[in-house]
């Protein structure tokens, strides 16, 4: 593709968005598969953030706007998106139920490919990438913008404006060439019994460019356990008696539940006071009712592969959350290994709230052992900050 902005060649994208993806985050539900699920998200006060994000991604293609024809759904699943960026697109099919699922997302997909369209965009989690691949394998360019709760395929941005970038520069030929990108998906149904289980589903083609793609989910590694119970004894010696301890998913966190001999769910968010366990699993609006006028501690560790500290499957720990906590009372922990296999050396964040991340960006000191301490840089995926992450991707990379 050797187009420029400048030319008069007309380029076509096709949108879709799956609108209920991430409605369980901030409630505590894993995931948001499944229409049951749905229901009991909305049930419990989730907001809906799939569009929201894409508008996003959208806004960084207006330098091109009068190039392209947008192609996509009807309503939610791309419409409403689109005309709230600025777009006039061309609205193809219809939904033919009352609310989406996955086979009109996968009619979608190959609506816009049989109309041959230059890159397909897409916003949802690990779910929608594995409906793309399956209506429509390699056939077409896509590109994910992230919006579920957990997004461990490698076929999304780092975050959306950045998948608003990087669509302009593959659309206008300053990014080149194309790559696999690993599908994955975890069983929910499994995650809400505490087992992870993960399957590799295939590859989507996706615009090359390492900078802004974001890797595959990395799993831990046997030889992290004594690491990790290394940094727990730590942790619980440092813990003092006037705080709460909101502690995130992940095997390293856990092992400061092992260390107090509590059980803690691999993927929950947990509080803990005193040594003794206050809340299990909890959402968002229970981490704002437990915070009132009481001070409090957050200890997250990166996902590991990715690198995300905040943003990916701890969305309970909200921006909302945070600013009654403080970024400053930030804990973060890795083992060593963990900080080596990162696809990107510094830390993100997406909270989906600009203001929130630009306060956590920055440097932060990561527990790595009872003597071991690295200062790692945090950057914001959000607004002006996009180019930012993906130099530091470049220059860590």
């Amino acid at each position: 593709m050797s187009a420029s902005v400048g030319d008069n060649l007309m380029r076509r994208v096709g949108l879709i968005v799956n609108p209920v993806a991430g409605l369980g985050g901030r409630v505590g539900l894993k995931g948001s598969d499944g229409r049951d699920i749905q229901k009991k998200a909305l049930e419990l006060g989730a907001v809906p953030r799939a569009v929201d994000r894409t508008i996003e991604a959208l806004k960084r293609l207006a330098p091109i706007a009068a190039q392209l024809t947008l192609l996509t759904y009807p309503g939610d699943m791309g419409e409403l998106a689109a005309r709230r960026a600025g777009f006039d697109p061309t609205v193809i099919g219809t939904i033919t139920t009352e609310g989406t699922t996955a086979e009109d997302t996968c009619v979608a997909a190959r609506d816009m490919v049989a109309l041959g369209v230059d890159l397909l965009l897409f916003a949802g989690g690990d779910g929608t990438a594995c409906d793309l691949y399956q209506a429509i394998g390699e056939d077409a360019v896509v590109l994910g913008i992230p919006a579920g709760v957990k997004v461990h395929s490698a076929a999304y941005a780092i975050g959306p404006t950045v998948a608003g970038d990087l669509a302009l520069g593959y659309l206008t030929g300053k990014t080149t060439g194309t790559r696999e990108a690993e599908v994955l998906d975890v069983d929910e149904q499994a995650l809400r019994r505490d087992v992870v289980s993960t399957r590799f589903y295939g590859v989507l083609r996706v615009p090359d460019d390492a900078r802004r793609i974001q890797g595959a989910k990395a799993g831990s590694v046997e030889s992290d356990a004594s690491t990790a119970a290394a940094i727990a004894r730590h942790i619980v010696s440092q813990m003092d008696d006037d705080s709460l301890y909101i502690v995130g998913p992940g095997t390293t966190t856990r092992s400061i539940f092992s260390e107090l001999g509590i059980e803690k769910g691999l993927l929950s968010v947990d509080v803990v006071y005193r040594g003794e366990l206050l809340a299990s699993d909890v959402s968002e609006a229970q981490l704002i009712a437990l915070l009132d006028e009481r001070a409090a501690k957050i200890v997250v560790t990166p996902i590991g592969g990715q690198g995300y500290l905040f943003g990916r499957g701890n969305q309970q720990i909200s921006p909302d959350v945070l600013r009654l906590v403080g970024v400053e009372n930030v804990i973060a922990i890795a083992t060593p290994g963990k900080l080596n296999r990162l696809i990107v050396r510094p830390l993100l964040v997406d909270t989906g709230d600009d203001e929130i991340d630009r306060r956590l960006a920055g440097y932060i000191r990561v527990v790595c052992g009872p003597d071991d301490a690295r200062v790692v840089r945090v950057v914001s995926v959000a607004g002006d900050g996009a180019d930012t992450a993906s130099k530091s991707n470049l220059e860590s990379g």
